[in-house]
């Protein structure tokens, strides 16, 4: 039980460490200085990862809920870093 909030916590601190960057971008509308290169990067390792999690644990019967909500919730703050990036003139 303890793992668990253990595990909990540590996937909500790496969820929220993207919101001040999400934030900020989303206030100022500039995304220029933000590395294509890491956002992509980022974006694919976190896909990848979150797919080998899900596969793993449908062999193994398992699952890892704070893993799945880090992940998925990454992705989505990725993928408005990536938007950003492309729509955002500054």
């Amino acid at each position: 039980m303890v793992h668990q909030i253990i595990g909990y916590f540590g996937a909500f601190l790496f969820a929220i460490c993207a919101v001040p960057q999400v934030v900020k971008t989303w206030k100022t509308k500039k995304a220029g200085d933000l590395s294509l290169l890491f956002l992509l990067f980022w974006f694919f390792g976190e896909l990848l990862t979150f797919t080998y999690i899900i596969v793993d644990d449908l062999l193994l019967g398992i699952t890892h809920y704070p893993l799945y909500i880090n992940y998925l919730f990454n992705i989505v703050l990725v993928s408005y870093l990536l938007y950003a990036k492309k729509y955002y003139i500054d």
